[in-house]
């Protein structure tokens, strides 16, 4: 007897990045060659595409059309941030069931996880046969379920390369540069910075995460005495820095706009980096002090992906499929583990999808430098081999 064919749906969520289309694509190839899988449909905008029934189908596009979409930053399906209540998932069913849809995948953070098992949870409530995988995607590297994730290297290279570029501006110009980076709770991106650093006097040359609370007395401190070492100082900063309270500055700043999911807005704005360079000023005397936030750039920027991240990328949307069709779990998500070897290597392990859901982590203690405004060696041997060589640069 055969067995019937059920249909697919795949969907991205959350911030775009450098390689979430390489996870999609690796999905939908992985896809074409089974026998299990009939269509194959991308909802676009996320679970939005779901609920207004706005599909594309991904058997069409060639082989050829999909390499270049995995190739394109940001996410091409499309996105959304959306939180579905009890009521979109049984509009959810509803729409599965029209289709005889029995994968989905769902490709972002936690939040997108968190959705995902929202969505798993509630058809096992209604006795809906529906396998459900969250590929994971996150330039903060936050899950839990992950040693990094998918989307990270990229963004993480994007800022060291951007963080040296400053260097060599801040050397020509001298003064004070401060770079906001993003990291609502977790400070990886901001830490990436340090991988700019070649020569002994290269910047960053401090570095603040919100896992380690800001003082501006500190900071003024800080600053002063590299200027006085340096005569100059180039400061790599998260957006998520918080003072003892736990409420973060940049929240404060903004306007208190939120998503869905309660995350407050902050990287559409450069009120932070304003700030730190208004205290700058009065309070270290220090005449020039310029700031920049890099905001979204960090998300979706051409021609800068790391190598080692679009092909974990790919794998783990590859790995998401073969672990469906296997329906060793009905609710999972793909974790991405480093191996104990000398040589750089990771596995794909499907895990319960509440692993990655709704929870994140922050950066362990012992990659944070006890001076409070660095990274330590661990996290440099930590990360460079995710994120790969940087253009190299020369001075006198």
């Amino acid at each position: 007897m055969t067995m019937k064919k059920m249909n697919m749906v795949i969907a991205q969520s959350g911030g775009p990045s450098m390689v979430i289309n390489e996870s999609l694509v690796g999905a939908v190839l992985e896809a074409r060659q089974s026998t299990k899988v009939g269509r194959i449909l991308g909802a676009r905008h996320g679970i939005l595409g779901i609920l207004g029934n706005d599909y594309i189908d991904l058997r069409k596009p060639s082989v050829k059309k999909l390499e270049a979409i995995a190739e394109t930053p940001s996410s091409a399906l499309g996105s959304c941030r959306k939180k579905p209540t009890a009521d979109d998932c049984r509009a959810i069913f509803e729409a599965f069931r029209a289709r005889d849809v029995g994968y989905f995948f769902y490709i972002g953070g936690n939040d997108s996880a968190d959705a995902a098992r929202i969505v798993a949870e509630e058809a096992e409530k209604a006795g809906y046969p529906l396998v459900v995988y969250h590929i994971p995607k996150t330039i903060d590297n936050d899950l839990r379920s992950c040693d990094h994730t998918p989307g990270f290297g990229s963004a993480a290279r994007f800022v060291a390369s951007a963080i040296k570029g400053d260097d060599l501006d801040n050397r020509a110009l001298g003064g004070v540069k401060i770079d906001v980076i993003m990291g609502r709770d977790a400070g990886f991106l901001t830490a990436a910075a340090a991988l700019a650093r070649v020569r002994e006097d290269d910047g960053p040359h401090l570095i603040y995460l919100p896992e380690v609370p800001f003082s501006e007395a500190t900071f003024v401190k800080d600053v002063q005495a590299v200027m006085k070492k340096r005569g100059r100082c180039v400061i790599a900063v998260s957006e998520g820095i918080r003072g003892k309270d736990g409420v973060p500055i940049g929240a404060k700043l903004g306007s208190g706009e939120t998503d869905s999911h309660g995350n407050v807005q902050m990287s559409g704005t450069g009120a932070l980096g304003d700030a730190l360079a208004k205290i700058l000023k009065e309070k270290a005397a220090v005449k020039r002090v310029r700031a920049d936030t890099f905001g979204y750039l960090q998300r979706s920027f051409p021609g800068i992906a790391s190598k080692v991240d679009q092909a974990e990328a790919r794998a783990a949307g590859a790995a998401a499929v073969k672990a469906a069709l296997k329906g060793e779990l009905t609710k999972g998500t793909i974790a991405i583990v480093r191996e104990n070897a000398k040589k750089y290597k990771v596995a794909f392990a499907p895990v319960p999808i509440q692993n990655a859901a709704k929870f994140t982590r922050s950066v362990p203690k012992e990659y944070i430098a006890r001076n409070g405004h660095d990274v330590t060696p661990a996290f440099i041997a930590y990360a460079k081999p995710i994120v790969g060589e940087l253009p190299a640069c020369e001075i006198f």
